[in-house]
């Protein structure tokens, strides 16, 4: 148990000094970190113990780019981490707790869309760490890295809907989000029982039946459970992980010369700069390219 915990130890321990290396990311890691204690503190006093555990889960979250950095042996781009942060405040946070999913029609969708871009960057990383294991012999296109790092981003959005779906059927959380649609077709609703679908146009209501009682919706129309939001997500995942598959395709034809796709890729290294001993009256050197 005890080198368990010892290895635990230095995992946090060298999250923290990353974070010292990286000044802007730990500028905005610390106020999220303070916003999300914050929202802990009175969600606690409000006896709403559910979002106090999201504000813990939160909290977890944000040290994951960090330790990941230490385990996996890359360096992320601020870009990219300061990007990872802010989406987990959003998502967590203002979407769940502040109720941004509702109050925001496109919240949802944005942070969809910014899920399959930056699964996708996540997705080139991988393929570049297979590249550089000495177990492996890979030399691998872009066009194929590019593949690869498409069908990563849709697997994760995939994975991610899978998740919703079995939320709201288990515990009815409703994480897939119902829409209002005024024109239904089903072959349901064929009289004779056969294969033919039956369409109800211009719908304004619908009449639920619940223990004897006749509950109006009110709602305009029929209620779409879900359905629709899984395809929008997953099409605005599909458009992100296109969009970032197409720049890093770019980035790895070019031999990694585009600036943009560079802050979005994490960078395999073999010794991380907070590792370095820097000899005497010599700073650390934290730039990753220059240690290779």
């Amino acid at each position: 148990m005890a080198p368990r915990r010892e290895k635990k130890r230095n995992l946090f321990a060298n999250a923290a000094l990353i974070l010292r290396r990286k000044r802007t990311v730990a500028t905005i890691y610390v106020l999220l970190r303070f916003f999300v204690i914050l929202v802990m503190v009175a969600q606690f006093f409000n006896r709403n113990y559910e979002n106090v555990f999201l504000c813990a889960l939160t909290l977890i979250l944000f040290l994951l780019p960090t330790i990941l950095e230490r385990s996996l042996m890359i360096d992320l781009p601020n870009t990219l981490e300061i990007i990872i942060l802010l989406f987990i405040f959003a998502a967590e946070i203002l979407g769940e707790i502040s109720a941004f999913y509702t109050t925001f029609q496109g919240w949802d969708t944005m942070l969809h869309t910014l899920n399959g871009f930056l699964c996708a960057a996540i997705g080139f990383s991988l393929v570049d760490m297979f590249n550089r294991e000495e177990r492996f012999s890979l030399s691998l296109s872009p066009l194929f890295m590019a593949i690869v790092a498409f069908c990563f981003s849709m697997t994760i959005g995939v994975l991610w809907e899978f998740f919703e779906c079995a939320m709201d059927q288990l515990f009815l959380l409703d994480m897939q989000k119902d829409a209002v649609v005024h024109s239904i077709s089903s072959v349901m609703l064929d009289p004779t029982g056969g294969n033919h679908p039956v369409a109800i146009r211009d719908i304004t209501d619908v009449i639920v039946v619940a223990g004897g009682e006749e509950i109006a919706l009110g709602l305009g129309g029929y209620l779409d459970i879900g359905i629709l939001d899984t395809m929008k997500d997953l099409f605005v995942n599909f458009i992100g992980a296109v969009v970032f598959s197409a720049i890093g395709f770019c980035y790895v034809r070019s031999r990694g010369k585009g600036r943009f796709a560079s802050r979005f890729i994490p960078q395999v290294v073999d010794v991380l700069p907070e590792d370095l001993e820097p000899e005497a009256g010599e700073a650390p050197e934290t730039d990753p390219k220059k240690q290779e």
